[in-house]
């Protein structure tokens, strides 16, 4: 299951980041979006979804979306 998928408000364990992408999978870490952490979807917006990570709240892409599996 990906986090396009994922109900709102609903908290999820990120199991893995399916990039091919270095630069991307590192920005994630940064941000807290790696295997094992808790991720909520606060909100569903046009093009993707706001998600909480930590105590941080971002803006996360469709096909950033698509590549968070939980």
């Amino acid at each position: 299951m990906n986090l396009l998928e994922a109900k709102e408000g609903e908290e999820y364990i990120v199991k893995d980041v399916m990039t091919e992408d270095e630069e991307l999978e590192a920005f994630l870490f940064s941000l807290g979006c790696y295997s094992g952490e808790p991720i909520t979807v606060v909100s569903r917006v046009r093009g993707g979804c706001v998600v909480s990570i930590k105590d941080g709240r971002y803006n996360i892409d469709t096909d950033l979306a698509k590549a968070i599996s939980i």
